[in-house]
């Protein structure tokens, strides 16, 4: 009996982590130190800063750049999309076509991120909606034009 009281702790332990982190996606290269979410990422890239992109956004639309960054927060619903800090620098980051999610309990890890800026009308439902997704009433979201990137791969360190 005190065997099975034992196991039954165990299953309910395990299952209460696994329903906080959600992994929807498979990561499409991983390593001792890394996955990789979306498609394999693409080193010849040029790197870019988070300052640069915020700062300079226009001359950066729609041209393939890699940035690091941390996740400041990642949606905690699917993993649909996060925000990306570097210093007081932040865009929302989303993920080509939808095609991919990476795991809720990214938050606060630094990745590398390969994609394109892009420029977009965002409204007060959308934002209301991200923060939802988000469980949080962050101030960064805002309604009205905005620059986001759009991710092709994103890595994150396993620790």
């Amino acid at each position: 009996m005190k065997r099975v009281f034992s196991t039954l702790i165990g299953l309910v332990l395990t299952f209460s982590v696994f329903a906080e982190t959600l992994r929807l996606s498979e990561p499409v290269a991983q390593d001792a130190q890394s996955e990789t979410f979306g498609v394999k990422l693409d080193n010849s890239l040029p790197k870019l800063s988070m300052k640069n992109l915020v700062t300079e956004s226009t001359s950066h639309l729609a041209t393939p750049f890699q940035v690091e960054a941390r996740i400041a927060k990642v949606c905690q619903k699917k993993g649909c999309f996060f925000i990306a800090q570097q210093e007081q620098h932040i865009l929302r980051v989303s993920f080509r076509d939808y095609g991919f999610f990476i795991p809720t309990d990214s938050s606060g890890k630094t990745v590398t991120i390969a994609g394109e800026l892009v420029q977009k009308e965002m409204s007060k439902d959308e934002v209301a909606h991200f923060k939802a997704d988000l469980k949080s009433e962050t101030d960064i979201l805002k309604s009205g034009v905005v620059y986001e990137i759009v991710a092709d791969s994103v890595r994150i360190p396993r620790s």
